[in-house]
């Protein structure tokens, strides 16, 4: 089950350009199981020339290859599925395009009712932040570790945590009920 895969580190691409020996150093050194390739750019050619780079370092290492927001990139360079955030295309719409076997993943901010509605809508997993403080998305919503566990009790897919997550704090994020992990900075960032 693709659900089961979502678990462990969750690398997200700094949005800039491509350092392929720093991702690539990291998915060794921390045994990165997915790795989202996140860039607000509006070239596509570039997208599409580095999402192939990194579905094929991705393809070395038994890595999850997720891209954010953009089905059509999803499809074109045969990703393993996509993330979506709360403006972006819905779940079903989604689905209706990408077919069963790919993984979709939604954020949630840090709402029980969207994480439910996220679920009922065949979501592979949610994600819920900023956990903590995040220079990548300063004015994002706070999550609580206790809105972790009560959201975390009443679903049963899997939870990524997101938002200003570190390996010396990683521990009480995936302690509140988090299954993966998700870092920028923590990850990209030195």
């Amino acid at each position: 089950m693709l659900n089961q895969r979502i678990k462990g580190l969750y690398g997200i691409t700094p949005d800039k350009d491509l350092n392929i020996a720093l991702i690539e150093n990291a998915i060794k050194k921390h045994k990165v199981n997915i790795l989202q390739y996140r860039r607000k750019t509006q070239d596509e050619k570039r997208k599409l020339d580095e999402a192939t780079q990194l579905l094929e370092l991705c393809l070395q290492y038994n890595t999850l290859f997720i891209v954010n927001d953009d089905i059509n990139l999803c499809k074109k360079v045969g990703a393993d599925g996509v993330h979506l955030g709360q403006n972006d295309i819905d779940i079903n719409s989604a689905r209706s395009q990408l077919g069963k076997k790919f993984i979709i993943g939604v954020s949630c901010h840090n709402s029980l009712k969207l994480a439910i509605e996220a679920q009922n809508n065949g979501a592979n997993y949610i994600g819920l932040g900023a956990i903590f403080k995040s220079s990548t998305k300063p004015n994002a919503s706070y999550c609580s570790l206790s809105t972790i566990k009560n959201i975390k009790s009443n679903i049963n897919i899997p939870i990524v945590g997101i938002g200003g997550i570190t390996f010396k704090n990683q521990k009480i994020v995936l302690d509140a009920g988090c299954d993966s992990i998700a870092m920028i900075e923590g990850l990209f960032g030195h």
